[in-house]
């Protein structure tokens, strides 16, 4: 037979909404009375249903990621992190995947929100854009990740100084003719393309190395978009002998383009990438590593903090945070 909150109550001498309380960690109980029931709880093995309590509480208890893709490596990773979070928290994760921000994407309409989820999660996507302002302006819970916004938790990494890392360790092999494999060909709303092509750029004028308008490639952040761009880098009249890769996965591509070619990464041409990814070290890749993972569960642990206080106390869960990257080096620099 399952013991229900009124046993509790009656072997704890309370009423059934003092347990509710006590049990969910509520004010209003003093500390005698709460250590009691919990106790009696306790020894009764009593285990508190999550769909009473969400009832009770008025919570949905589901949040939501509005992410731009789902089954590319780095947000796959994120939502790892960000789900071992909401297990431990007994929250459900509801994700929608709204496409290239640099294209065209399209949010969830309010009316798929409200009501249905307890506060949102959104993953590099610029917070200045219209559609993203509008979620802000729902009034949830919010956690970004990889960008910010004024009165709203973040977390993500200093993609400059990332970039300036990654530029910084070929220019002390001594390259001078160092491309970039970026993103797209205009500038977008996603900053960490954006970020990282200035990082580039300011490391080599800081150096004195002159930037060549024909060693930058777009990589579109695919192995397919890395290769491609590769290729078009060793059919200049000056290829570079070394290659900044703003993500690992174009980095992938570019050392696929270099074996086709006959030629060794970090021997011929030295390949840096940036992210830490899976795979990095299987092919022997220099990489600046961010904590892809650590990124999912920092930013859900604030969106849960946000959660458990009053409307009125969010803003003191409100706080950026930078989180700092490291250079792996590998063979694809130095062979």
């Amino acid at each position: 037979m399952s013991i229900t909150i009124r046993d509790v109550a009656a072997a704890a001498g309370v009423s059934t909404a003092t347990v509710s309380r006590a049990l969910r960690g509520l004010p209003h109980v003093d500390a005698e009375t709460r250590e009691r029931i919990e106790r009696v709880a306790k020894q009764m093995d009593y285990v508190v249903s999550p769909s009473a309590s969400r009832l009770a509480s008025g919570r949905t208890g589901t949040i939501a990621v509005i992410t731009p893709f789902f089954a590319r490596w780095f947000f796959s990773t994120v939502l790892s992190g960000v789900e071992s979070v909401l297990q431990r928290e007994e929250i459900d994760l509801l994700v929608f995947e709204v496409g290239d921000p640099a294209v065209s994407y399209r949010m969830p309409p309010e009316q798929r929100l409200r009501g249905r989820v307890d506060g949102l999660l959104v993953v590099a996507l610029p917070s200045d854009e219209a559609e993203v302002a509008e979620l802000l302006a729902l009034g949830l819970p919010v956690s970004l990740i990889g960008a910010s916004a004024e009165g709203v938790p973040s977390v993500g990494i200093d993609d400059v100084a990332a970039a300036r890392t990654a530029t910084q360790h070929l220019i002390n092999l001594g390259h001078e003719r160092i491309a970039i494999i970026t993103g797209q060909p205009n500038p977008t709303g996603f900053t960490p393309a954006s970020d990282r092509e200035r990082g580039y750029r300011e490391t080599l004028a800081a150096a004195g190395v002159s930037l060549d308008a024909q060693h930058r490639a777009h990589g579109y952040f695919t192995v397919a978009g890395g290769e491609q761009a590769m290729t078009s880098l060793l059919a200049e009249p000056r290829p570079p002998t070394a290659v900044f890769a703003a993500s690992d996965e174009m980095a992938f591509g570019a050392i696929r383009a270099l074996r086709r070619h006959g030629l060794v990464p970090g021997r011929d041409i030295a390949i840096v990438g940036l992210d830490g990814h899976d795979l990095a070290d299987l092919l022997d890749l220099t990489t600046v590593v961010q904590p892809v993972r650590d990124l999912g569960r920092m930013a859900a642990d604030a969106l849960v903090a946000q959660l458990r206080l009053p409307v009125a106390d969010r803003g003191a869960a409100v706080k950026a945070t930078l989180v700092p990257t490291t250079l792996t080096v590998r063979g694809s620099t130095v062979p």
